[in-house]
């Protein structure tokens, strides 16, 4: 059984953009919550994050943004009319909050704080569900996103000598900020799973995106089409990812565990369950044993329905990472669900068990049939053309479906 650690501090519900903001701190306390009520956490010491230093911070984000996301931080005497646009603070997306500084900082050290607790051989897996705040650029505030912490754990980890890490992100939105720090890195290979981006913001990541000279290859998309659901996913994701990994050899598998591609999500429009959700963690847990020596570190993401899915989805992700897999029927404590419908907005559905009654993997084998000639369905189109597009570039061939 491989060790694992979880990194957890009450102070990283700070990151708090406001009542309104889809991107609410509830759905982390409520993962919490839940993962302690089913027994998950028993016996676990949570490791306690620090935020990251101004040097960490200005190795991955430019220093007059920094002085802009401090000055906007102080809004008292900084109002955020006087803020120069182009650092993307002041939106609707990225409002300004009350110590926004400290706690993206914080954010950001937690990250740091699990990549470290795998580096310096404590465990062997290690999650920060707060992270994966996969959008800001390191010139500016984008997606909810203020500092990249995906970013930050990828940067540490080079400087400790790493020199293979793949970072594979499974959220609807493409992983852009992280991309385009690394796409001249051939260190670093960057993998993608989003809805399609002529359908969805940032409208980043299609499957020619590849990265830039001297890291051709080391920017992988895999763009789905809207109404993708569990066996499409899987479908897709095992017709691409596995072999580009085992060509790749990483030394250590860097996941984004966005849920918002959830079929009752609100910002997007694919259609997984929670129990393809389940599947999707089991399966990274599987590809990090076999191609990073069992290191894995995982970070949260989007999901924007915090009461039905965000809570159920990351306590599934923090029991598979601790080898505590929860079956799909298991009921959700009585206490749980009276403490979320005091919170949730009237006539909210409270969840009972955790399984949305879906299958998660029922795609049957892990690539995709024999060919006729014709390849009609939407799925297909969207993994033929990231195979055409990145297969070569590893010498793999795009067409043989044994890849």
């Amino acid at each position: 059984m491989a060790s694992a650690a979880i990194v957890w501090d009450e102070n990283l519900l700070g990151y708090d953009m406001g009542e309104s903001h889809p991107l609410t701190p509830v759905r982390l306390d409520l993962t919490m919550r839940l993962a302690r009520e089913l027994g998950v956490l028993d016996g676990i010491s949570l490791v306690r994050p620090v935020p990251a230093d101004e040097t960490l911070l200005a190795a991955i984000h430019d220093r007059e943004y920094l002085a802009a996301v401090r000055a906007a931080s102080a809004i008292d005497t900084e109002p955020a009319s006087e803020l120069p646009s182009r650092f993307g603070l002041g939106t609707v997306d990225n409002p300004i909050f009350p110590d926004m500084h400290e706690s993206s900082a914080l954010i950001a050290g937690a990250s740091v704080a699990a990549a470290r607790e795998i580096v310096e051989g404590r465990v062997d897996r290690a999650v920060n569900i707060a992270g994966g705040l996969h959008h800001a650029m390191a010139d500016r505030a984008a997606g909810f996103c203020v500092y990249n912490d995906c970013v930050a754990a990828i940067a540490w980890l080079l400087d400790q000598g790493l020199e293979r890490i793949a970072y594979l992100d499974v959220d609807v939105h493409h992983g852009d900020g992280v991309q385009a720090a690394f796409q001249y890195d051939p260190r670093v290979l960057t993998m993608s799973v989003h809805q399609h981006p002529m359908t969805l913001w940032p409208g980043t990541g299609g499957p020619a995106d590849v990265g830039g000279p001297g890291a051709e290859g080391r920017a992988v998309n895999l763009a789905l089409p809207p109404g993708t659901d569990d066996a499409g996913w899987q479908r897709a994701f095992h017709a691409v990812v596995p072999s580009l990994l085992a060509a790749f050899e990483p030394q250590l598998l860097v996941t984004q565990c966005g849920v918002d591609t959830h079929r009752e999500d609100p910002l997007a429009d694919l259609a997984l369950t929670v129990d393809g959700h389940r599947a999707i963690y089991r399966t990274l847990r599987d590809l990090a044993e076999t191609h990073a020596g069992g290191r894995w570190l995982a970070l949260g993401g989007g999901g924007y329905s915090p009461f039905r899915v965000v809570p159920r989805s990351w306590t599934h992700l923090l029991a598979v990472l601790l080898d505590r897999d929860l079956a799909p029927e298991t009921t959700i404590p009585a206490g749980w669900r009276a403490h979320a419908a005091r919170l949730a907005p009237p006539d909210t559905p409270i969840p009972v068990s955790m399984s949305d009654d879906g299958h998660g993997d029922a795609s049957g084998d892990a690539g995709f049939p024999a060919w006729d000639g014709e390849v009609s369905h939407r799925v297909d189109r969207a993994l033929l053309a990231t195979r055409r597009a990145v297969f070569p570039l590893f010498g793999l061939d795009p067409e043989d479906r044994r890849d």
